[in-house]
C-alpha cells in the first residue's frame, strides 16, 4: 500500500481496537498468514490513542466508510469488520483482506494505491467516515 507519494499515509488507531485485533493475530489459526502479517506490519506503524481522542473521520473497526476510486470513478461504502463478520454482499469488509488491512486508520481525504484481486489498480480515496459510536 502507498499513496502517491509513494509513502504509506499515518495511521491512526484506538487503543480498543489494538488490543483487539493483537489478540486475534496472536491466534495461532491466524497469526502467520501473510495477511495477518500484512496487518501486523500496519499495526507496527500506527498512532494508538485512547478510543475517546480518535480524530474524527478516522477509520475504525466497524466503521462505514465511504471511499472513491479515483482511477475507475466508482464511489464504493464499506463496512470494516472482524474476519468472523465479513460478508461481501453487504460490503462488510474483513480486516485481514488487503483492502481492508488498508483503510484501517485512514481519515477523510487521505487515498491509497492498491492491486484488487485479478491485478486490476485501484486509488481508494476516503470521502466520509460513519463510526459505530457517533
Amino acid at each position: 500500500m502507498s499513496t502517491s507519494s509513494g509513502l504509506p499515509p499515518s495511521i491512526t488507531v484506538s487503543s480498543h481496537d489494538m488490543d483487539r485485533l493483537e489478540a486475534m493475530l496472536d491466534s495461532p489459526a491466524v497469526g502467520q498468514t501473510p495477511a495477518a502479517l500484512a496487518l501486523a506490519q500496519e499495526l507496527n506503524r500506527a498512532t494508538v490513542v485512547a478510543p475517546d481522542a480518535m480524530p474524527e473521520g478516522t477509520v475504525m473497526m466497524h466503521s462505514r466508510v465511504e471511499c472513491e476510486d479515483e482511477l475507475q470513478n466508482e464511489k464504493h461504502v464499506l463496512t470494516l469488520v472482524y474476519p468472523r463478520e465479513a460478508n461481501v454482499e453487504q460490503g462488510k469488509v474483513s480486516i485481514l483482506a488487503p483492502v481492508g488491512t488498508a483503510l484501517l486508520g485512514l481519515s477523510v481525504g487521505q487515498s491509497m494505491d492498491w492491486d484488487a484481486p485479478g491485478g486490476r489498480k485501484l486509488r481508494l480515496r476516503v470521502t466520509a467516515v460513519h463510526n459505530p459510536n457517533s
